[in-house]
């Protein structure tokens, strides 16, 4: 028999958009996995009439608060008014396209116990498509993420992520709420530069691909899309792109005012 994991001061918000069959799978799989949170929000994002009306007959057997929109309005706006509604002092964050593996839930509890030992810990992040570059080891897997405008790269500017995390649900008070009316990418990377430029502190979980999946079915698929430029591997663009962003994200740091 599985053990039963309770997070009391915890609320599992979740973001979706016109895939209902997704949230419908990491509903299932986090009770599948014996997980109690206080409350479980869905921020839905103006989703199609058909998938909004499954995600209402998922009422008969999962216990969650629907937030609606009339219209799509994107992420930052989806990410803003689902963390409004949230009351408990903590909140996991999860986009509906992940899949929480057996290690996750012990591992949270664990982020949790940082998050009641340290106040000044703002979130730990669970899942990332890279490593974080610079990481100082704390226990049990967990490494504390270090980030000075003088390291080397530019990977030590995310430091932030929309994927997977525990925060503190008072969040947007102290970085700001997430810019909207832009596109994801743009909000994920305001969001960046404000956790940096106001002394964000979080830790890392060193083997970020073992906690959870993310899964997109060719009936789900993603609904996010990213650009040639982002995505080749060409030599010559690969080195320019590192180039612009060097240069890009250290002027936006400069130019970010911190709160």
């Amino acid at each position: 028999m599985i053990d039963a994991y309770h997070f009391p001061g915890l609320t599992l918000l979740i973001t979706h958009y016109n895939r209902s069959r997704s949230l419908e799978r990491l509903l299932t799989n986090f009770r599948n996995l014996n997980c109690h949170f206080d409350d479980i929000v869905v921020s839905d994002d103006g989703s199609k009439p058909e998938h909004v009306a499954y995600i209402k007959t998922l009422h008969s057997k999962f216990s969650f608060r629907l937030i609606e929109t009339p219209k799509n309005r994107g992420l930052g706006n989806n990410i803003n008014k689902g963390q409004d509604a949230v009351t408990t002092p903590y909140t996991v964050y999860i986009q509906e396209d992940f899949v929480p593996l057996a290690p996750f839930p012990p591992k949270l509890q664990e982020a949790l116990q940082f998050m009641n030992e340290r106040p000044d810990l703002d979130m730990v992040r669970f899942y990332a498509y890279f490593k974080y570059p610079y990481l100082t080891p704390v226990r049990n897997g967990f490494s504390k993420m270090r980030f000075s405008i003088l390291y080397p790269g530019y990977k030590k500017f995310y430091a932030y992520s929309d994927h997977p995390h525990l925060r503190r649900s008072n969040f947007l008070e102290k970085f700001g709420r997430y810019p909207e009316g832009v596109n994801v990418e743009v909000s994920e990377y305001g969001m960046m530069m404000s956790f940096l430029k106001n002394k964000g502190k979080a830790l890392f979980y060193d083997d970020h691909k073992s906690l959870l999946d993310q899964v997109n079915s060719s009936n789900e698929p993603s609904t996010f899309k990213r650009n040639f430029w982002r995505e080749s591997n060409n030599a010559l663009i690969a080195a320019s792109r590192y180039l612009f962003r060097h240069l890009k994200f250290n002027y936006n740091y400069f130019k970010t005012k911190a709160r």
